[in-house]
């Protein structure tokens, strides 16, 4: 049994601490959090201890692993720490929101030899996972085109800027996503952003619409279109072309009912609410891909350098939209 740390008992961190406490491979020892209600909540929900010292919780020596679901300020020092004490670590993303801090990070942790995996939950979705699987079996060929949608419900207030904006928060996953189906690795970035939803956003000298063209150095594109506010829910889809053929996922819904009346037809029940519903099994799913490669000493299958190469695109898409021009990665 490995005995795991969630550091964090906000949103993210009540998603994984319920999935650790879920996982026959581990035991979930602790959570741990500045507000020490929340923590105890969190964990006496779970049967844990609650802490308020995440560099106390690290510590533990009844802890082998650690998942970082805290500020991102913060995801850099507990993973190097626990890093440099042995540990595993399943970290939220980004790495970090400056590409120098990620780079030293990402360099300490291959010289360590650390297993350290970024939660780019949207891998293990299982839709997803059947796409990259009918794409490595040859379904459609030689892939040419990715397109990847994706569109929130609603806006985060303005003052969520301090997540590092909507390239380095939400296209992040994108980004990913991009390089996971693409299987090359993207040289150019082109974007354009713009504020058509909140001026709020845009006076916080944020975006919260735009587009992103990627481009390999085969030739291989990959379109991402992003907003902030889809009226008709949380829009999800993705679409893979190639000399073969074309494969497509779609939005998932609470059921597949289809409705037939005289005054509408295709009736079905609305888009999952947000992440939060929609992407409930990758997260689990995710968990279970962590605890497997520690507990079997096997490779983790999102690696830091992953991490640090989606923000290098998020900051090369951010510099192409204020700056009009193609930016080379």
């Amino acid at each position: 049994m490995i005995g795991v740390a969630v550091l964090g008992a906000g949103r993210i961190g009540k998603i994984h601490a319920r999935n650790v406490a879920l996982n026959p491979r581990c035991r979930l020892v602790a959570v741990a959090d500045p507000m020490k209600e929340a923590a105890a909540a969190l964990a006496g929900a779970l049967g844990a201890e609650a802490m308020t010292d995440a560099r106390a919780a690290i510590a533990r020596p009844d802890v082998q692993a650690i998942v970082v679901g805290t500020p991102t300020d913060t995801h850099v020092d507990f993973t190097l720490d626990a890093a440099r004490r042995g540990k595993a670590v399943l970290c939220e993303k980004p790495i970090d929101l400056d590409i120098k801090k990620a780079d030293a990070a990402v360099a300490e942790i291959e010289k360590l030899g650390a297993k350290v995996m970024i939660a780019f939950n949207r891998r293990f979705d299982p839709s997803a996972q059947a796409l990259k699987k009918a794409i490595d079996a040859g379904a459609i060929g030689d892939v040419h085109q990715v397109i990847i949608t994706s569109r929130d419900p609603s806006p985060p207030p303005a003052t969520y800027t301090n997540s590092g904006g909507i390239f380095r928060d939400m296209t992040i996953h994108d980004f990913d996503m991009a390089r996971f189906l693409l299987g090359e690795e993207p040289v150019a970035v082109v974007a354009s952003a713009s504020c058509l939803v909140d001026p709020e956003i845009g006076k916080s000298g944020d975006f919260d619409t735009l587009m992103v063209i990627l481009t390999t150095k085969s030739g291989r594109q990959c379109h991402i279109n992003n907003s902030r506010k889809a009226v008709y829910g949380y829009d999800q889809r993705f679409e893979v072309f190639g000399s073969a053929g074309m494969l497509m996922n779609d939005n998932l819904r609470a059921t597949t009912l289809r409705g037939y009346t005289e005054s509408q037809t295709e009736i079905r029940d609305p888009l999952l609410n947000f992440f939060l519903e929609r992407y409930d099994a990758a997260y689990r799913i995710e968990l279970d891909a962590f605890i497997d490669a520690v507990a079997d000493n096997r490779p983790m299958p999102v690696t830091a350098r992953d991490g640090r190469q989606a923000l290098r695109l998020a900051d090369a898409a951010l510099e192409s939209a204020t700056t009009g021009r193609a930016v080379k990665v």
